[in-house]
């Protein structure tokens, strides 16, 4: 069941990769942005989970960023109430709908119940490194190319003070994220071992 989930969700990433590659004509612009960035770990450490034990932080950070990619694209990039809502032409495409919802959902799915492992609770911490080193690389791209991948990263429009607000923002919630993914999985690992338990030895004995 493990491998069929990481083997589905590496599949689900690439595909929605190489659509998009499509919809584009090939711009490989399209890897600036975190979603495909995202898309690539979950797909690499997918597919190798699936041939070989990968340890379960490195799991946990792939489908932390995976979620996070989920999570901001539907409550902030595709909400209309949202004030960094954009407004996308390919909003309904394959590829969209790979990227933002089904690959984010193997993974937490994966995650939650089919591949579950204990995880100590400051790896959320941990896996931070990578969303900030995304936010100096949109940073420093931006201040060369003058555009920037996403608006709540955008110094032209927010100033790198509003910036500076958006990425604590981010920052105190994905290491929310983080503790949400490790707790969950950590109280489900203990409920299916607890029910495993009782039926195993009924009279508790």
């Amino acid at each position: 069941m493990s491998v069929v989930f990481r083997v589905l969700t590496a599949v689900s990433a690439l595909t929605g990769i190489v659509l998009l590659l499509d919809y584009t004509n090939g711009d490989g612009g399209v890897f600036v942005y975190f979603t495909v960035q995202s898309s690539v770990i979950i797909a690499v450490v997918s597919a190798l989970a699936a041939l070989r034990p990968v340890p379960g932080w490195v799991r946990g950070a792939a489908t932390l960023y995976s979620c996070i990619t989920g999570t901001v694209y539907h409550s902030l990039l595709a909400n209309p109430s949202s004030p960094f809502h954009v407004v996308d032409s390919g909003a309904h495409a394959p590829h969209n709908l790979l990227l933002h919802t089904v690959t984010p959902i193997l993974a937490a799915v994966t995650w939650l119940f089919v591949d579950r492992e204990p995880v100590r609770w400051w790896y959320a911490a941990v896996w931070l490194g990578y969303p900030l080193a995304y936010l100096g690389f949109a940073l420093v791209r931006g201040a060369i190319v003058d555009k920037y991948p996403y608006p709540f990263v955008d110094a032209n429009e927010l100033g790198y003070g509003g910036v500076t607000i958006s990425a604590l923002g981010f920052t105190v919630a994905f290491f929310l994220l983080g503790l949400l993914l490790i707790g969950l999985g950590e109280g489900v690992r203990r409920l299916t071992g607890q029910q495993r338990a009782r039926v195993e030895d009924p009279a508790g004995v």
